[in-house]
């Protein structure tokens, strides 16, 4: 009876579909990059530049805490809503959420290039749903605009 329960590490893009499997409404946009995971992270891991250039919906992101991994920022999308989201960045992984938001991308090497997926959108209150109106788009977008500036 002391056998030892297995144990596994999920990457951080397994990682995203796992958490957002449990999202009604949500969809995970993933592709493989031919670019080198150092410069692919590099980009996604600045949130107040870079990061709204890739990700079509953010007009700007702006950090007002940070302690250690876990990060605090102001968003307005490009339609002039406003969210303060809370989460947890780290090397290959950045999810964040509001009350009425959620952004999560993560990223892995897989051979010479790197694993990246999105997922996100707008979130219903106190459900584990997200509204699914152009979540995929907005995904497929990403990735385009991520390979564009790579």
């Amino acid at each position: 009876m002391n056998e030892p329960w297995p144990i596994t590490d999920l990457d951080p893009v397994r990682r995203l579909h796992a958490l957002a499997a449990g999202i009604r409404g949500a969809h995970v946009s993933e592709a493989h990059i031919d670019a080198p995971f150092e410069r692919v992270w590099a980009l996604l891991a600045d949130l107040e530049g870079a990061f709204g250039q890739v990700v079509p919906d953010m007009e700007r992101l702006r950090v007002v805490g940070r302690q250690g991994e876990h990060v605090e920022a102001l968003a307005r999308s490009r339609y002039g809503m406003r969210a303060r989201l809370r989460g947890v960045q780290r090397p290959g992984w950045c999810w964040l959420q509001s009350r009425f938001l959620l952004l999560g991308v993560a990223a892995a090497p897989e051979g010479p290039g790197t694993r990246v997926a999105f997922t996100g959108g707008v979130r219903l209150p106190t459900r584990a749903a997200l509204i699914p109106l152009g979540v995929r788009r907005e995904g497929s977008r990403s990735i385009q605009r991520l390979t564009a500036l790579l």
